[in-house]
């Protein structure tokens, strides 16, 4: 078995062109001192056959050299190679020119803005969710873009899914004891992990990624009624711990102020009852009836 061959990785240099205005005013000069001589020929009775298509060749030729102008924008850069070898690439804006027998791919080098597809997770915990992630991406290295990858564009669109999976695979979507860290409930530290993980994906394309984060997270549809109500139940259970603490302190502290005020003397049977009585309406959903005793305390 053969070994692998490991993929060659290109770098970015700078490239050798010239002005373009500079270049158009020396073709505007050959251009019209052909002219000239083509006139003053007419003019002399001295044109032949050999002649006129030795000017019809210096006519192909300049049309050839005016074949090397390209315009580049702000944020653009072109790529130039020599018959498949990669030459280096001009970032310089405006009009420019190099040699005719150069080709010549344009890149963007601008910000690209882009959402993910919504997909279907399973979270650390085997729960299905479904993410989907808005993504800040530029080129940084236009060889790499062109030659390391045959599609730089589908490639980052590949990339994103794999990441958000791989990020959304390693946290559970949420923990009601908080105790650990979450999607939900961590948003930053989680879009930094998958700025991370794009980053270090898409280093091989010359791409960096300046900024991402989740624009939809949320329980897939089979399992959402579920977890619902296990939020809904769970939030019933604070609220009741929490209200329960509250009337046991209540009735710490009636007990106390009419022991320390001697109001009245109750003995244990008198005290509990008291105190499931005081529960009972501190604790109740429905307004109590208060009942007003007209016979002795212990009647």
């Amino acid at each position: 078995m053969s070994d692998l061959v490991s993929l060659n990785s290109s770098q970015e240099v700078k490239a050798s062109s010239f002005n373009g205005f500079i270049a158009l005013a020396v073709l505007g000069v050959t251009f019209a001192l052909l002219g000239w001589l083509l006139y003053t020929a007419v003019s002399a009775g001295a044109v032949s056959l050999g002649s006129g298509v030795a000017w019809a060749i210096k006519g192909i030729i300049f049309l050839v050299f005016s074949s090397g102008f390209y315009m580049l924008q702000p944020n653009q850069g072109v790529a130039l190679t020599l018959f498949g070898a990669y030459k280096g690439t001009d970032r310089n804006e405006g009009l420019r020119w190099t040699w005719p027998w150069m080709g010549k791919a344009k890149v963007s080098l601008r910000a690209n803005n882009l959402i993910s597809e919504k997909i279907k997770v399973n979270d650390l915990r085997g729960n299905p969710i479904e993410m989907a992630a808005q993504v800040v991406w530029r080129v940084t290295d236009t060889a790499q873009a062109l030659f390391d990858v045959d599609n730089y564009t589908d490639f980052v669109d590949a990339q994103i899914e794999a990441a958000v999976r791989t990020v959304g695979a390693g946290y559970p979507y949420d923990d009601f004891t908080h105790q650990e860290v979450t999607l939900r409930g961590n948003h930053e530290q989680v879009g930094g992990e998958l700025r991370l993980e794009l980053m270090e994906r898409l280093r091989v394309a010359g791409i960096t990624v300046d900024e991402c984060g989740f624009t939809h997270l949320a329980y897939a549809q089979e399992i959402a009624g579920v977890m619902l109500r296990r939020q809904q139940a769970d939030a019933v259970v604070a609220a009741r711990k929490t209200l329960v603490e509250g009337a046991v302190g209540m009735v710490e502290m009636a007990l106390e102020m009419l022991s320390a005020k001697n109001v009245v003397e109750l003995d244990d049977e008198r005290r509990a009852a008291m105190v499931s009585n005081l529960m009972v309406v501190l604790c109740g959903e429905r307004d109590t009836q208060p009942v007003v005793n007209t016979g002795t305390l212990y009647s």
